[in-house]
């Protein structure tokens, strides 16, 4: 079992930045994929990355690449967002989630564990 737990969100301005983290507990954790997803309100969970169980590996969709950067401390079992030039649009609940899969997708059924979120408000 895991459990994740993110934290780091907050308001800021456009252009700023943000650094998000998820720490998880259990020794699996390690093995696992990891992805970021965000929500706002009225609309449907978005992918915005994920990273590999030992973060050979990045994906990131388009309105975000170039601008977000996923990272991993597997001796920590953290996980870490790091978003630069933030926009209005970013603004949502930015979930963590862990696969069993050693590298995952954009979709949410291939996450296994999620945490609760954590608040990222853009205002411009």
């Amino acid at each position: 079992q895991v459990q994740l737990v993110e934290s780091g969100g907050g308001l800021v301005q456009a252009g700023e930045s943000l650094r998000l983290s998820c720490a998880a507990t259990g020794p699996t954790f390690r093995s696992y994929a990891v992805g970021w997803f965000r929500q706002a309100p009225g609309k449907e969970r978005e992918f915005v990355g994920a990273i590999s169980w030992n973060g050979g590996g990045t994906s990131y969709p388009p309105p975000v690449r170039g601008r977000f950067t996923i990272s991993r401390d597997n001796a920590r079992n953290m996980a870490y967002l790091e978003m630069n030039n933030l926009k209005p649009e970013d603004t949502a609940l930015y979930y963590c989630a862990a696969s069993r899969a050693t590298m995952t997708g954009s979709r949410t059924d291939e996450y296994d564990y999620w945490g609760q979120g954590t608040q990222v408000t853009v205002s411009s």
